[in-house]
C-alpha cells in the first residue's frame, strides 16, 4: 500500500472507519516492528479524525511507558490503576470518558484535553501489552462508535 490514506472526509464517522481499517491492515501487514506500526496508526487516526492527541502507552516494568504518539508532549509513565490509561490497563477494558474532569484520579497531561477513550491492547497470551489513548479538546466528539472501532484497530497492532 502507498503511504497515503484515501478517506472521504465528508463521510460520517462510521464510514470513515470502514475506509480506514483495511488501509491500516494493509499498512501494517508484513511489518514486524511494533513501533513503526503504532506510529503509523497514531498518525492515521490523527489525520482522519483530527483529535487533540492519539498515542500508545506500553507496559514495561509494571508501568505504562509512553510510546509513539501524535499531538503535544505527554505524560511519560503511568502506574497501574492511575488515571484513565492506568485504569483501563488494570481493569482490562476500554473506557470512554466524555468529561475527564468527572473521572476520579484523571491525570491532566494537558489542560486542553476534555474527553478521552483508552482501549487496552492484548498480546497473544491475552495479557495487556499496552493501551491506545485518544484525547479530544472538545466534548461530545468521542462515543461508543469510536470505542468499537478503536478496539478493532487495537487488534491490528499485535498480529
Amino acid at each position: 500500500m502507498a503511504e497515503e490514506l484515501k478517506i472521504n472526509a465528508a463521510a460520517d464517522k462510521e464510514a470513515r472507519y470502514h475506509e480506514l481499517i483495511p488501509q491500516l491492515q494493509a499498512l501494517t501487514e508484513g511489518e514486524r516492528d511494533l513501533t513503526a506500526n503504532m506510529a503509523n496508526i497514531a498518525a492515521a487516526l490523527k489525520e482522519v479524525f483530527g483529535w487533540w492527541w492519539v498515542g500508545f502507552y506500553l507496559v514495561k516494568d509494571n508501568e505504562l511507558v509512553l510510546g509513539p504518539f501524535q499531538g503535544p508532549v505527554a505524560c511519560t509513565r503511568i502506574a497501574s490503576g492511575r488515571g484513565v490509561c492506568g485504569t483501563a490497563w488494570k481493569e482490562r477494558r476500554s473506557i470512554l470518558v466524555p468529561d475527564v474532569n468527572r473521572f476520579p484520579g484523571h491525570i491532566a497531561c494537558s489542560s486542553a484535553s476534555v474527553s478521552e477513550i483508552v482501549v487496552p491492547i492484548f498480546n497473544r497470551q491475552q495479557e495487556v501489552a499496552g493501551v491506545l489513548d485518544v484525547d479530544s479538546e472538545r466534548y461530545d466528539v468521542l462515543d461508543e462508535t469510536d470505542v468499537r472501532f478503536l478496539e478493532e484497530i487495537a487488534g491490528i497492532i499485535i498480529q
